[in-house]
């Protein structure tokens, strides 16, 4: 979903969403996801304002084509200043095991990583449940000290994902999905 109407998402529809992500299965039931939800309309232009300029950087040494990078940019802006609600994703490893290993703490990380996208996916079910549609984006990988400091976030808040809510505008088509074959072993 990328285009949504302009009606505002009802609080207590937004709760239910926030209490689905929290019913998540976690990792050592560490819940080591942390939700921000941005309604601050000049800290969600601050922010995506500044993601960009980041990510224009990186388009540049990518050596993209400028209107590809203005026509991405201008997406970009409009998408997560103007989606009724955007929350903010952020893994926590403070109440995940710690190792003295180089291989163990790689797969606590990705244990602690699979546990906030479970409470995206719970979240994204309700919503749908609800008819609310949502899109996951993970820009906030790509710049996560960028968006700590502007959102004041503590240190050890690691942004994985921005989640853009609100009633669709229209319903696109699903994309096309690999048949079962392609992703079922049978042993």
């Amino acid at each position: 979903m990328r285009f949504y109407a302009e009606e505002p998402v009802p609080d207590e529809a937004l709760e239910t969403l926030l209490r689905a992500a929290t019913l998540a299965p976690s990792a050592h039931n560490a819940q080591p996801w942390r939700v921000v939800v941005l309604q601050n309309v000049d800290v969600r232009r601050q922010l995506t304002e500044a993601m960009a300029t980041r990510w224009e950087q990186d388009m540049r040494r990518s050596a993209i084509g400028e209107r590809v990078i203005k026509a991405e940019l201008e997406f970009s802006l409009r998408r997560f200043t103007s989606a009724p609600v955007l929350l903010l994703v952020c893994l926590t490893m403070e109440e995940m095991d710690r190792y003295p290993d180089p291989g163990r703490r790689r797969a606590e990380q990705t244990m602690g990583i699979q546990s906030v996208a479970a409470a995206i996916q719970n979240l994204l079910l309700a919503a749908e449940a609800l008819g609310i549609g949502a899109c996951w984006c993970c820009a906030p990988l790509f710049c996560q000290g960028l968006v700590r400091r502007i959102l004041g976030l503590p240190r050890s808040w690691e942004p994985q994902a921005l989640i853009t809510l609100g009633f669709p505008r229209h319903h696109p088509p699903r994309p096309p999905r690999k048949s079962m074959e392609d992703v079922v072993r049978v042993l």
